[in-house]
């Protein structure tokens, strides 16, 4: 049972940690925050506005709140040294 639950505990460690070390999750990371910065002020917020008769300053609003976690997922990918 010691072993049981010894397998356990260091199977809900590894749950817990983001994986940045292989290419894909990198390259899948740039492209999110390329994508976050700039479709998100441009055509999210024309999508939103125009397609979903959404109101224009909360479209921006949104927008604008898309590219602020763009810009977050940079400084985070800058810190952990996967854009260099």
């Amino acid at each position: 049972m010691g072993l049981c639950t010894m397998s356990m505990n260091s199977e809900n460690d590894s749950m817990g940690t983001f994986d940045t070390d292989s290419k894909f999750v990198k390259i899948l990371l740039v492209l999110t925050a390329v994508f976050l910065i700039f479709a998100g002020p441009t055509y999210v917020s024309y999508l939103l506005s125009e397609v979903f008769n959404l109101n224009y300053l909360a479209a921006v609003t949104v927008g604008f709140s898309l590219f602020l976690v763009g810009l977050f997922l940079i400084y985070f990918l800058v810190k952990r040294k996967i854009i260099v």
